[in-house]
């Protein structure tokens, strides 16, 4: 699989802007979340660095689901 818009890890929409042209000037998802990089690494080698891991395969689901700014009390 080599498809720029699927997540090389489970095939599902990895939601980048990147890969699609209509929203390609906009930051990824992935710009403002912490990646594990044994993630990464446990991907075969022919599918690393192709495409974005989706969200939930990079593990940064809660991440993008945290509030932006802390709680104030």
């Amino acid at each position: 699989m080599n498809d720029p818009q699927r997540c090389p890890a489970c095939g599902a929409s990895n939601q980048c802007t990147l890969a699609d042209p209509r929203t390609a000037m906009q930051p990824c998802w992935c710009f403002s979340v912490s990646i594990d990089p044994a993630v990464l690494q446990a991907l075969p080698d022919e599918l690393r660095d192709r495409a974005c891991l989706c969200p939930a395969c990079a593990a940064a689901d809660l991440q993008l689901q945290a509030p932006a700014t802390p709680p104030t009390r």
